[in-house]
């Protein structure tokens, strides 16, 4: 199968998951592979929307009891939760998340840390490991090993956390192995991607096209005050990945740290020219801008020429 991500509205990963569930992809081995992390503190949401009144599929992280202040809504958008993921900072994590938290959403997520801890899990902090503490790259690692799924879902995933770690590093001029993904961002950034991972495996994909990337531009807060947008790791990704950046007339974060690292990891350069649609999948975002609507759009295409 060959897809078309079509980013106008930017990308996180919860919208790249509703997407893929909309054009078909399996819920239960998304559910089934999730369910073997052996993560507590979560549940899954999946349902319908309208954005600016178009039907997209909603899917959602919904971190338990979290206290933090925001949040409610999170979802307003994962995006923001990136922060999560980050060390502490804030933004640009990986966490997009989404969900849970975002409520504030973004912002604070990009701290993330905050809530993490306590939110969730603590919930059930049983397993995890470390509960509330922040986890590093090798801790996450350690989590996706444990899946029940093949080696092509968790190099993937394990790349992209990779490609949102080192974007990290760069931004807060620390070590890679010393960034930290805190625990609510960590388990929603781990749910997103070995998803989206889990999708594109069932699916079949063998090509990817990829749109230029949108956002948006001003601030938006975290839990250290004012982040721009896009977000440092966002503007690292795109600058170590050669990835094409337009920036639009609407506030706030688009694209969060995990959507950049998605299209930085399967992007291999492909053109697009003559296709035909075949089917048409809509993922929703948490958030609601003046300018664009919150939708990703990732399309089954049929191209002429055989690729090599």
């Amino acid at each position: 199968m060959k897809l078309y991500f079509e980013m106008y509205s930017g990308i996180s990963g919860d919208m790249t998951i509703g997407a893929l569930l909309d054009l078909g992809a399996s819920r239960e081995k998304l559910e089934n592979a999730i369910k073997s992390l052996n993560i507590s503190g979560y549940e899954l949401s999946f349902s319908r929307t309208k954005k600016n009144g178009i039907d997209a599929y909603n899917f959602d992280v919904e971190l338990h009891n979290h206290s933090d202040e925001e949040g409610h809504n999170h979802h307003d958008e994962h995006e923001h939760h990136h922060e999560h993921l980050h060390k502490e900072h804030d933004h640009g994590g990986l966490l997009e998340h989404h969900h849970h938290h975002h409520h504030d959403e973004h912002e604070h997520h990009h701290d993330y840390h905050h809530h993490d801890e306590h939110e969730h899990h603590h919930d059930h902090n049983h397993h995890h490991e470390h509960s509330h503490e922040h986890r590093n790259l090798k801790d996450v690692y350690e989590i996706i090993d444990r899946g029940d799924f093949n080696d092509n879902i968790k190099n993937n995933a394990k790349k992209i956390f990779d490609i949102i770690a080192n974007s990290e590093s760069k931004a807060h001029n620390i070590d890679k192995n010393e960034v930290h993904f805190h625990e609510v961002g960590a388990i929603d950034s781990i749910i997103d991607i070995v998803g989206v991972s889990v999708l594109l495996d069932d699916l079949n994909v063998e090509e990817i096209y990829f749109s230029d990337l949108y956002d948006g531009k001003g601030y938006q807060k975290c839990a250290h005050g004012m982040m721009p947008v896009p977000v440092p790791a966002v503007l690292n990704i795109v600058n170590a990945h050669n990835l094409k950046l337009n920036i639009i007339d609407d506030m706030g974060e688009h694209i969060t740290p995990t959507g950049a690292a998605i299209v930085a990891n399967f992007n291999r350069g492909y053109k697009l020219e003559d296709f035909t649609i075949k089917k048409i999948g809509l993922g929703a975002g948490n958030k609601d801008f003046a300018n664009t609507t919150n939708i990703l759009r990732v399309i089954e295409i049929e191209t002429d020429k055989k690729k090599q």
